[in-house]
């Protein structure tokens, strides 16, 4: 049996509590985007598990660092550093669903991350990157509007 992606992603989204229109982040029980730190990806090209010790609050989540360092580059340029999407998959929101993402399922394009929900939807997502920004970007700006 072969599930579609529209499918496969509908359930996740049931199944993820990720269903309410007010979450602007994906956040689990570690914290924003399975507590990894973001600046990490940009600065080290890899994931990299944060520290409760350096907590920073954005966009009512909270988001966990590595270091002091990384924190404070967040903290100056959120906007920069965060994800799009609000960490949720890339691929996902160019479909119009807010789905998990995997840490390790990740690309940074003209310097803004992107997380996807496993590595086999990131291989998905890399064969249209331009096209699937653009489809993502505008799902995310009529959630956005709804919030």
């Amino acid at each position: 049996m072969t599930l579609r992606w529209t499918t496969l992603a509908g359930l996740l989204l049931l199944l993820s509590g990720c269903a309410s229109s007010g979450v602007s982040t994906f956040v689990n029980d570690d914290g924003a985007i399975r507590g990894y730190d973001p600046v990490a990806y940009h600065t080290e090209s890899k994931p990299v598990k944060g520290s409760r010790e350096f907590a920073f609050s954005y966009e009512g989540a909270t988001w966990y660092f590595a270091s002091e360092h990384n924190r404070d580059l967040f903290e100056s340029d959120p906007e920069r550093y965060a994800p799009a999407y609000g960490g949720f998959c890339a691929y996902g929101m160019s479909r119009g669903f807010a789905v998990s993402t995997d840490p390790d399922a990740w690309t940074i394009v003209d310097g803004k991350l992107y997380l996807n929900y496993s590595l086999g939807v990131r291989r998905t997502w890399l064969k249209d990157v331009p096209g699937n920004i653009e489809k993502a970007d505008a799902n995310w700006l009529k959630r956005s509007a709804k919030s």
